[in-house]
């Protein structure tokens, strides 16, 4: 809570601390989500999260968990619908950086709390993230660092969503600083998926005859991009991404995989922490920090054991 400068009468503090009451006692009942790809494991696990944190505010909280399909209009409907059922929390996995907005601004001013996760959403009481320049940083300084500094790189990109940018801006900032590096390719649009990341790596090796390092902006993309050069028999690159999903676990524990690294986020904990926050904001209390950016930690083979997965008992 705010504190405030100014004096008040006795009849104003008790008056304040009665609507601040009422606000505390304010029930979860209802909330809504909706994520870029609901058949990706990495908002399966976010799901989760925000399932349990929700549930252990209300056990019988009512939760819709829909597909955006990282469709914008699908996704404007999707909170319009969850406004005109009256939720009283609706978790965002925003699918634009920017055009979300309005539809963000019509919830807020229904009175429903908006609360981002994994991307940002203009106009949302609170976001939960990972710091996804630094995952790009560290994904594709993986390459740079693997290749001697000089090379033949893509950068295989999505959809624009926050942390898509993010992560692409900060791989082509370490791309950027090595002079022995050559961008092949870097606006490719995978889908964020393993059909998306398979049909752009194909058209790819079509172009370019060696190709030295790839950066793919999420595990399924980069697991799309590592079957499109098996189906073409190459293999004289590695390919990094983002997520330490449990199908890159399996990826990096393989021997001869062209998948060397992972910059890994924490799906569960990030929206659960999103959800907690969301409800704080429901009873009134709006945090210091409204955005609160997780660190990534890059995953290889070496520390392959010590990480701590998507699946890991919580």
């Amino acid at each position: 809570m705010r504190k405030f400068t100014t004096l008040l009468s006795g009849t104003a503090i008790a008056l304040s601390l009665a609507v601040s009451a009422q606000a505390q006692d304010k029930p979860l009942e209802s909330v809504g989500i909706s994520v870029g790809l609901l058949g990706n494991p990495f908002f399966v696990a976010t799901i989760k999260g925000i399932e349990d944190a929700a549930r252990e505010i209300n056990p019988d909280v009512q939760i819709t968990s829909v597909s955006a399909d990282y469709d914008l209009n699908k996704q404007v409907s999707q909170i319009d619908n969850f406004i005109a059922a009256g939720v009283d929390i609706i978790m965002l996995n925003a699918v634009d950086a920017s055009a979300i907005a309005p539809a963000v601004e019509r919830a807020k001013a229904k009175g429903v709390v908006v609360a981002a996760f994994d991307v940002s959403a203009p106009g949302a009481e609170v976001t939960v993230m990972t710091d996804n320049v630094a995952a790009g940083r560290k994904a594709c300084q993986y390459i740079v660092d693997h290749i001697g500094g000089s090379g033949d790189v893509v950068l295989i990109n999505g959809p624009q969503s926050s942390s898509i940018i993010d992560r692409a801006n900060g791989c082509s900032e370490v791309f950027a600083a090595n002079e022995g590096i050559n961008v092949l390719s870097d606006d490719q649009n995978g889908q964020a998926s393993r059909e998306g990341g398979l049909a752009v790596m194909q058209g790819l090796l079509t172009r370019f005859d060696k190709i030295d390092g790839v950066f793919a902006i999420n595990d399924p993309t980069a697991l799309g991009a590592a079957l499109a050069a098996k189906q073409l028999n190459r293999d004289e690159f590695i390919i990094t991404g983002v997520d330490g999903a449990p199908d890159v676990e399996e990826a990096l524990g393989t021997e001869g995989s062209l998948i060397k690294a992972s910059a890994s986020q924490d799906p569960y904990t990030m929206a659960a922490e999103s959800m907690r926050l969301a409800y704080d904001v429901l009873q009134g209390n709006m945090p210091e920090n409204d955005t609160i950016l997780l660190e990534p930690e890059l995953i290889t083979a070496e520390n392959l054991e010590q990480y701590m997965g998507w699946t890991a008992p919580r």
